[in-house]
């Protein structure tokens, strides 16, 4: 993935042949006028794609631009007050879950960005290289990476920890926008799983959100193979968000027009994608079974911690 700075946004292109621009912080950065952007983007000396796209904010979602719309599914969930979400937008298994971090030692507590809390975060991305049957993205980066990618948007972010006797085992990246607060990141430690912090976590967010009167909490696309029914028991639910197309060549206009902007996994039936998922979380859990550092996971390790 290419990464430029272009009109005051990164801008990110993905894919070998569509070639795809894109706001690289998508869901947190957005184009208030998208025709200047655009002009500035088809000047730009060096720069290689064929389409761009970019999307309006989860607190917008009536289609404002003349440019080819399609639907983004984001998982939201729409609040008002705490005590509505703990007594009636969720069930008796969530509440217990919350309930129980608490009876078995997590601690929740906001957490200062620092290199102490960059060190603990390392800790959780190297438990494992494989979450959810995928091949986990964070595991084996190097220090400085890990810090450096969390220090975006430190001016509107809160982080949140929760802690078991003293050590971080899970946390939260909370990125406050206009009228929504996004979970920029949410993970816990697999072997702390019994203590339910991740669901500890999500309350805390829910609690914070509530007390500055934020109607919308965002948590990542909406779909039911990745941790749908997790995010469903929180009261998260599928919202349509606009996406905008914008042919950059010829090439790119002949994609747009053949469909051949999306890729081959969101041309594919969900029970293709379902079948070929178990079948990757079985290959994962083979190949990586072993977590000590050896073999295959030493040598994803350090190609991570290298890139």
């Amino acid at each position: 993935m290419n990464t430029a700075q272009i009109g005051g946004h990164p801008v990110s292109v993905t894919g070998r042949f569509s070639r795809i621009a894109r706001l690289r912080d998508e869901y947190y950065d957005f184009l208030e006028h998208p025709s200047e952007f655009l002009a500035i983007l088809n000047s730009h000396r060096g720069f290689s794609a064929n389409l761009f796209t970019f999307i309006q904010r989860v607190s917008d979602r009536t289609p404002r631009f003349q440019y080819r719309l399609e639907w983004d599914s984001a998982a939201v969930l729409q609040l008002s007050t705490y005590e509505n979400w703990w007594k009636k937008q969720i069930n008796d298994k969530t509440r217990n879950m919350v309930r129980r971090a608490q009876k078995s030692g997590i601690e929740i507590r906001d957490a200062e960005f620092s290199d102490d809390l960059v060190r603990g975060i390392v800790r959780i991305y190297n438990e494992t290289p494989v979450r959810q049957g995928r091949l986990f993205w964070h595991f084996g980066k190097s220090f400085a990476t890990v810090k450096k990618e969390n220090a975006s948007f430190l001016d509107c972010s809160e982080f949140i920890g929760a802690y078991y006797k003293g050590e971080l085992v899970g946390f939260i990246k909370l990125v406050h926008g206009e009228g929504v607060a996004n979970l920029m990141q949410i993970i816990s430690m697999i072997s702390q799983r019994d203590k339910a912090p991740t669901n500890a976590l999500i309350a805390k967010a829910v609690e914070r959100c509530a007390a500055r009167n934020v109607p919308f909490l965002h948590y990542g696309t909406w779909s039911r193979r990745s941790m749908g029914d997790f995010k469903r028991h929180h009261a998260f639910e599928r919202m349509e968000i606009p996406r905008y197309y914008v042919p950059l060549t010829v090439l790119g206009g002949m994609f747009l027009r053949c469909g051949l902007h999306r890729s081959l996994i969101d041309r594919m039936p969900e029970p293709w994608l379902d079948r070929l998922a178990v079948w990757r979380a079985k290959w994962n859990s083979f190949r990586y079974r072993d977590t000590r550092p050896s073999g295959a996971v030493a040598q994803l390790a350090e190609r991570r911690s290298q890139e």
